[in-house]
């Protein structure tokens, strides 16, 4: 395929269309931006070329009108010395030179509207390879975001699978266990308020007891004395 049918063919082709039936989007728009891109290389490269034959042109086109200018003085000295044979030879050197003359300057005008050509073709090219660019780096976003939903989708879809929430369940169960063990190390033993009290009523029932033995031992002696 020619560099202008693949030219036509991109810029006449609907990226969005492509891109919407085609079954690996972005495979297809790394294609279309690598055709792209090679097209521009030779297009610009056919540009370059025609700028410098142009200017090749415009060199050989002033050597020619200096030789041109050349025989139209010498023909105007023959002309001024009675020289009418010499002065006839140098117009005909004048109007060979005056043919070429015209036949580089039809190339230089050729030349100029391929160039302008090829510089719109540059240019619409590169508007279209800037949106295939915007185009692919939107299709890269939206594979992102598609993998981390499907990622998070399955994570989703884990989470709720009986095989997890039976591991919550056991936790759960580990927990409640755990707490009620936590319980029963205290079960049945009073509060620290409650044993300050315990210990003074104990001290009271140690007291009336020591005071119940003071009194008996008190009795007996007094029965010794009086026997």
């Amino acid at each position: 395929m020619g560099i202008f049918t693949r030219f036509k063919d991109i810029v006449a082709s609907n990226i969005n269309s492509m891109l919407d039936n085609a079954e690996d989007p972005e495979k297809l728009i790394r294609l279309m931006i690598r055709e792209m891109e090679d097209t521009l290389i030779e297009i610009k490269t056919s540009c370059a070329n025609a700028i410098a034959g142009q200017k090749k042109a415009q060199r050989f086109q002033d050597e020619v009108d200096e030789k041109e200018n050349f025989w139209n003085r010498k023909a105007e000295l023959a002309v001024q010395k009675g020289k009418d044979n010499l002065a006839r030879q140098a117009l005909q050197e004048k109007r060979r030179y005056t043919l070429k003359a015209e036949v580089i300057q039809a190339e230089i005008t050729e030349l100029s509207v391929m160039i302008e050509q090829y510089r719109d073709d540059i240019q619409e090219l590169e508007n279209k390879l800037k949106s295939a660019r915007e185009k692919q780096r939107m299709l890269v976003q939206r594979h992102l975001r598609a993998t981390h939903k499907k990622k998070a989708r399955e994570e989703i879809r884990r989470a709720d699978s009986s095989e997890v929430m039976q591991k919550f369940e056991e936790l759960e169960q580990q927990i409640e266990r755990m707490e009620a063990e936590a319980d029963l190390v205290d079960f049945g033993r009073p509060s620290s308020l409650e044993n300050q009290f315990d210990a003074l009523e104990a001290d009271d029932e140690i007291e009336a007891e020591l005071n119940q033995l003071k009194s008996s031992q008190s009795l007996k002696n007094d029965d010794k004395i009086d026997a």
